[in-house]
């Protein structure tokens, strides 16, 4: 069998274009080289693609501009991708791994342009990966199927006014959370426990979003657990994060990303077994919930009451050298190059049987 010929796409138009480029190399580093070969694509951070070689890949902090800007052909077959300077096409693509973190990347728009383009790709689609980034949208749809998740108030940029903190206190309490429903890595994201904070806090994540949402305090540990599949999916063993470090009061941004001790994980979690069948349980019926296809990580707090409330569902999680997605999966048994071939798999099946589907009537 020839190898399939994969695009790794990374970058974007994203505050978490850096994490992005970082999953990407661990992605084409674990690569099953027998089965695949990879192209990688880098998105700069105004939206530009070009192709890139391996050392660019290993080398580049930020996708930087080179000579091979590419344009997009939908309808095409066999030249989807063209080299502007060469006018030739880039060669055959079986399947995509987009690995674009937040806007413009897990939201819904990279997958209608794959989709357009009739290129299988990674991860849920249109419609699931549009619900997950938008975590105002995902609340009200578990309420909706019954799965217990944080209280929480939704405003838009133009109901600013409308915002007190007299108000959040009255239905939530505090400590609150005030975060742009549309980011993930924790951007944008603030604790508060005062007027003067939350004032700030507000501001803070409306220069990320055009709304935000203001959470509940919940007092619980922070559980993870790894789903897998199309129409079947599994539930991984679970692990839990725990924040580390005498500077970090919340699993932040800094905390994942840029503290080295600011966190840790503990895979398995140290919880009952039949704690952890029901966090699996309850994690597939949020994936699925939330139409999620291929992969997403189902992100939840355990109180001490074992009570299980759903915190939300990363759709494209991280592949870096720290991410949870992939040892969660090497602690149930599949390792990282065998979890990069099934989910790559997963994508050529979902794409099949898409086509199934009739697009025209016999009239």
């Amino acid at each position: 069998m020839s190898k399939k010929n994969i695009i790794l796409l990374y970058g974007g138009k994203s505050t978490e274009h850096e994490i992005s480029i970082r999953s990407a190399r661990n992605i084409a580093k674990a690569a099953n080289t027998s089965l695949f070969e990879i192209m990688p694509i880098g998105i700069a951070k105004n939206g530009s693609w070009y192709l890139k070689t391996m050392s660019e890949l290993n080398s580049e902090d930020v996708v930087l501009q080179n000579d091979h800007l590419l344009t997009l052909t939908p309808g095409s077959t066999d030249q989807k991708i063209i080299n502007v300077k060469s006018q030739k096409s880039i060669g055959r693509i079986d399947v995509a791994f987009p690995i674009v973190h937040g806007t413009n990347g897990e939201d819904g728009t990279l997958q209608g342009l794959l989709k357009t383009m009739q290129i299988p790709f990674v991860g849920p689609g249109v419609i699931g990966s549009a619900l997950c980034i938008d975590k105002d949208v995902a609340k009200r749809l578990m309420n909706e199927a019954g799965i217990t998740n944080a209280p929480f108030l939704s405003y838009h940029k133009s109901e600013r006014n409308q915002i007190t903190f007299e108000k959040a206190v009255n239905s939530l309490g505090l400590p609150m959370y005030i975060k742009p429903p549309n980011l993930g890595s924790s951007v944008g994201i603030s604790k508060v426990t005062s007027k003067k904070e939350f004032d700030t806090a507000v501001d803070h994540a409306f220069l990320f979003d055009q709304k935000i949402i203001i959470e509940k305090n919940i007092v619980g540990r922070e559980i993870e657990c790894a789903v897998l599949g199309n129409s079947n999916p599994k539930a991984s063993l679970v692990g839990e994060v725990v924040t580390v470090s005498d500077n970090h009061d919340f699993y932040s941004y800094e905390a994942k990303y840029i503290d080295a001790q600011g966190s840790k994980t503990v895979i398995p979690a140290e919880l009952s077994i039949d704690l952890k069948k029901s966090i699996q349980t309850i994690a597939v019926k949020t994936y699925q919930t939330l139409s999620c296809e291929g992969m997403a990580r189902v992100d939840v707090f355990v109180t001490q009451d074992d009570e299980i409330i759903v915190n939300e569902v990363n759709t494209l999680p991280g592949f870096t050298d720290i991410s949870m997605y992939p040892q969660l999966w090497e602690a149930s048994g599949i390792n990282y190059t065998d979890l990069i071939t099934e989910l790559l798999m997963l994508a050529i099946e979902r794409f099949d049987n898409e086509n199934e589907n009739l697009t025209q009537l016999n009239v």
